[in-house]
């Protein structure tokens, strides 16, 4: 799955959008004292509020919302389980019964709430549905509509949403005209903030590949592996975080610990260029080779593909591992680059980090910053000191 097919799907979820259907929605009430289903109920999704269907799908909207392996993972099922959830999950998704469907995800309820303690009272959504889309990409002078010739996409989601209190209020009433203390003791079920949840089954080329599943994590970097094993029965992936710092480890078993600014900006732009230039649909993923090019095309010397190979062996035991490209640039925001320090944090863009130098001045370290302009600072521009 990528992020083109995973972005098709998201802008789909919209009321009256004939290109998705979401036959029924199925909630289960979950209360934190006793762990147990305290109330669930199921009705077709045609038949809910529209207010309500309003609220579901901008939920659904954004449990599918991030980026593939920071919130998002397309996960294989483990080949050996007890109770394999793939099994219960493709059985719901080609069952033409709603009841079936339904007693099929709670069986699913019941495998999360073993071994877990949910801290406020939890709401889990089940709804199954399809999705359309054309077998060609549109031609605005084609006579013939592009909904002709659809792939047609069956598939579950699953949203996991804790609940709230709602505070104690004051308010003022107009026609006692007096004010009175109101306590509400219905919770609110926060649908704008998702815990987890999952797409199934993943899809691949416009095809279901109903041998994976696309587990969605409501914090980057912060999969649930306890549901992604005990619940999903899926394999453990890796994050871009750890990826990160993977790639890390390796060049540093390479080089060193100690590289220069323009050496570091080097090495960012040879990754950026590889993801600019990549023409395949799959992401380009990194190898011990291409590791060793890019460091030697940044100006590190005495690197070989040797020390590359034997780098990639020694940080994740496996020479062919590949290392996904995106993974690697830097994970802050708007691709920039945050350097720490106990006096300031700068943030400066990877192309920018050849105008940076750590120097030692009057046997202090300091941060040298190359500018072509005068620096204001509050309206005042800095005097020029030459050292």
């Amino acid at each position: 799955m990528i992020k083109k097919e995973i972005a098709h799907i998201r802008k789909h979820f919209r009321l009256d959008n004939e290109m998705l259907k979401i036959h029924d929605i199925f909630n289960v009430y979950i209360m934190k004292e006793s762990n147990e289903i305290y109330h669930y109920e199921r009705q077709p999704f045609a038949l809910v509020d529209r207010e309500k269907q309003e609220l579901y799908m901008a939920n659904f909207k954004k449990l599918l919302t991030g980026e593939l392996d920071q919130k998002m993972y397309e996960l294989k099922f483990q080949e050996e389980a007890d109770q394999p959830s793939q099994v219960l999950l493709h059985q719901g998704l080609v069952t033409g019964n709603a009841e079936e469907w339904q007693d099929l995800m709670l069986l699913l309820v019941e495998k999360m709430l073993v071994d877990t303690k949910y801290e406020q009272d939890t709401v889990i959504t089940f709804v199954r549905g399809q999705y359309s889309r054309p077998t060609k990409s549109r031609n605005e002078d084609a006579m013939e509509s592009e909904k002709n010739e659809m792939f047609a996409n069956l598939f579950i989601l699953c949203s996991v949403n804790s609940t709230e209190q709602q505070k104690k209020t004051l308010m003022f009433d107009y026609v006692e005209r007096e004010f009175k203390y109101n306590v509400f003791v219905d919770p609110i079920i926060k649908l704008n903030t998702p815990e987890q949840g999952f797409f199934y089954p993943s899809v691949t080329d416009n095809y279901s590949d109903v041998n994976r599943i696309l587990y969605c994590s409501g914090r980057a970097n912060e999969p649930n592996w306890h549901f992604i094993e005990q619940v999903l029965n899926a394999e453990k992936t890796v994050t871009a975080l750890e990826e990160r710092a993977i790639f890390e480890d390796i060049v540093k078993e390479v080089v060193g610990d100690q590289l220069d600014a323009a050496t570091i900006a080097h090495v960012y732009e040879e990754i950026h260029r590889v993801i600019e230039s990549n023409e395949e649909e799959e992401p380009p993923k990194l190898d011990y080779k291409d590791v060793e090019r890019m460091l030697s095309t940044s100006g590190v010397e005495n690197v070989t593909m040797e020390k590359v190979e034997r780098a990639f062996q020694n940080v994740i035991d496996d020479k062919n591992y590949e290392i996904k490209a995106s993974s690697v640039l830097p994970k802050f925001t708007s691709k920039s680059i945050k350097i720490d320090t106990k006096v300031a944090t700068i943030t400066v863009s990877p192309q920018d980090l050849k105008y940076v130098r750590q120097v030692s001045y009057q046997g202090k370290r300091c941060i040298l910053i190359e500018v072509d302009e005068d620096v204001v600072i509050e309206g005042f521009t800095l005097n020029t000191e030459t050292l």
